[in-house]
């Protein structure tokens, strides 16, 4: 019988057919101009929410999955690297696709193409939102109306991030095991490369602020900030050789700091690092660029998504342009289930 569990491996999300995902901290960027890629700023803690049965919301309980904590404002990328063989996966903010804009649904499209091919695509940064580019996920409260979800649908229902893994049929399968044995074998002895996928140190950060625990935690969603160089690849294969049901799924709340203090017990990350102070230091930004894979079009719903300063004010973090130097071209488990509910 095949395990349609979704396990936890440290800070990483392992969904059946050998999907890994890791949420990423990262420097927000400016809502103005097209940037390179911000760096990893080391991974965000994940705990299932079946571990927390008295301290967690109903509501929480009854979606299942795990959790994770945001700072108002925070920026996050998510990582696909170690994941093991072919797969499609969605990627819903507030149950909206944040590859095509369109709702949430149980099954693979290709008009609009609402999922991610791995492990060709090694990350994702934000919605797809134009040619060549994304919008950075950021960490928005519900109830303002600047979420995707609110934007997209007129409502706020839903909040954190949603993940469904489809696996290539037997057939497709089988061949894509065959090639990459014979792809093993003629770089058997090539060192591995480094890059974006791995988190640098954290500089140092201001002491999470303390905070007396709300009596009922707010829920948090997914806005949009500032635009970067990074492409949603097409898928190349044929929609049919995708199984047409998934083979695993998991909801991912989104929680203030207070709020993780407050049911976990645990002291939650510090506060975001100061993108200019990075910067200053002359430590490195990225660019990825595959000339092998075409970049998918955005659809008017996304593109059409307004920043979160639109609804929080101007962002006044001050902000100094990295260098040409700093810019760095990239190429191309066991555990307890995490309990999935009802969304």
């Amino acid at each position: 019988m095949t395990d349609t569990a979704v396990r936890i491996d440290g800070n990483t999300l392992r969904l059946p057919g050998g999907v890994a995902v890791r949420f990423v901290r990262t420097l927000r960027l400016p809502e103005k101009g097209t940037h390179p890629l911000p760096p990893g700023l080391g991974e965000f803690p994940v705990r299932r929410v079946s571990d927390y049965p008295e301290t967690v919301p109903a509501e929480w309980r009854a979606r299942g999955g795990v959790m994770l904590p945001v700072y108002l404002r925070e920026a996050m990328w998510l990582s696909f690297a170690g994941t093991a063989e072919p797969a499609a996966l969605q990627v819903g903010v507030g149950k909206v696709c944040a590859v095509s804009g369109k709702p949430w649904r149980d099954r693979l499209s290709r008009k609009p193409q609402n999922y991610l091919v791995l492990p060709r695509q090694p990350w994702l940064d934000g919605v797809n939102s134009g040619k060549g580019t994304v919008r950075q996920f950021v960490a928005v409260p519900l109830g303002l109306g600047a979420t995707v979800e609110g934007q997209v649908t007129g409502e706020e229902v839903w909040g954190g991030v949603q993940l469904q893994a489809f696996t290539l049929q037997d057939g497709p399968l089988a061949e894509w095991r065959r090639q990459e044995r014979l792809r093993r074998e003629r770089t058997r002895g090539r060192g591995p490369v480094g890059g974006y996928g791995a988190a640098l140190p954290m500089m140092s950060a201001l002491p999470a602020p303390g905070a007396a625990p709300a009596a009922r935690p707010a829920g948090m969603g997914l806005g949009v900030g500032g635009s970067m160089r990074q492409e949603v690849y097409e898928d190349d294969r044929p929609l049919q050789d995708w199984a047409q049901t998934p083979a695993g799924r998991v909801f991912v709340h989104l929680v203030t700091p207070p709020q993780w203090r407050r049911v976990t017990g645990e002291v939650p990350p510090p506060s975001p690092v100061d993108r200019a102070a990075y910067t200053r230091a002359g430590l490195p930004w990225y660019d990825y660029f595959d000339q092998d894979a075409r970049d998918l079009a955005a659809t008017d719903t996304l593109a059409a998504v307004k920043p979160v300063g639109d609804w929080l004010g101007d962002d006044l973090e001050p902000w100094q342009q990295p260098s040409p130097e700093q810019v760095v071209p990239l190429k191309d488990a066991p555990g307890v289930p995490v309990t999935d509910g009802d969304w």
